[in-house]
């Protein structure tokens, strides 16, 4: 079942169309204009850059950019509509697919003790990509986690995740709070090529080198703090972490 999302996922990986490091002086789009804008790439349905000179990174949607950057950009309506649609029947397999398999007891360590069944019923919801963790959380006004991990094999990571990311208490938190993205780096459960890039791509720019790392950021892409390797508390210590994070 895994590698049978996986390849879904990979098929729905669009080819960029743009070289990187496109620069425009000004990107609009509906009431959104940013300036110094740098272009990342684009998909069938959005261009993602980053503005002001580096400080935010955003993505905004093909059609609703003008008439003459929908044409530089290569836009097809049809082709964006079929996009999106295989994009929403994917992340409800995955987010399905992560509910119904929870990773796998850490080797060599001590199970934390099961959480109440109240508690196990709700969990968190983690998105693979930024760019859109990043526009959702501006028109809700919350924050961005990433979560960079390897799922499949780093014993820290599992724990933490039976720990506190798979309650329920760190889910209605995130809930109100943030748009959840796992980066995630496994060594037995191959992803499509495309996601891999993004995520080593995503670790470079954050200058992730270990396993766990949590970056919490603003709606404009802004780091706000770090967490690096375990943390002992449960769900209390994390959200108290993140809260203080995002006071700074």
């Amino acid at each position: 079942m895994r590698l049978e999302i996986c390849i879904a996922l990979g098929l729905l990986i669009i080819a960029q169309k743009v070289c990187a490091d496109e620069n425009l002086p000004l990107l609009k789009t509906g009431n959104e204009v940013y300036s110094n804008v740098t272009v990342l790439s684009t998909s069938a349905t959005d261009v993602y850059f980053t503005y002001n000179n580096g400080r935010g990174m955003a993505n905004a949607k093909l059609k609703n950019l003008s008439p003459e950057l929908q044409k530089h950009f290569h836009y097809n309506a049809n082709d964006a509509v079929a996009v999106e649609q295989k994009q929403s029947q994917a992340n409800t397999q995955y987010h399905t697919y992560l509910v119904s398999h929870p990773s796998p007891p850490p080797p060599n360590e001590e199970r934390p003790v099961t959480p109440p069944a109240a508690e196990q019923a709700s969990k968190a919801l983690w998105r693979m990509d930024l760019p859109g963790a990043l526009s959702q959380a501006r028109s809700e006004n919350k924050l961005v986690l990433l979560d960079f991990t390897g799922s499949d094999w780093c014993p820290w990571c599992i724990k933490f995740d039976q720990e506190v990311l798979s309650t329920g208490q760190f889910a209605g938190y995130a809930g109100k709070n943030m748009e959840l993205v796992k980066v995630d780096f496994p060594r037995h459960t191959p992803l499509p090529a495309d996601q891999q890039r993004a995520n080593d791509a995503l670790a470079k720019q954050f200058n992730v080198d270990g396993y766990p790392t949590y970056v919490l950021l603003d709606s404009a892409g802004k780091e706000l703090g770090r967490q690096v390797g375990y943390l002992a508390g449960g769900p209390d210590a994390f959200i108290s972490e993140l809260e203080g994070f995002s006071k700074r």
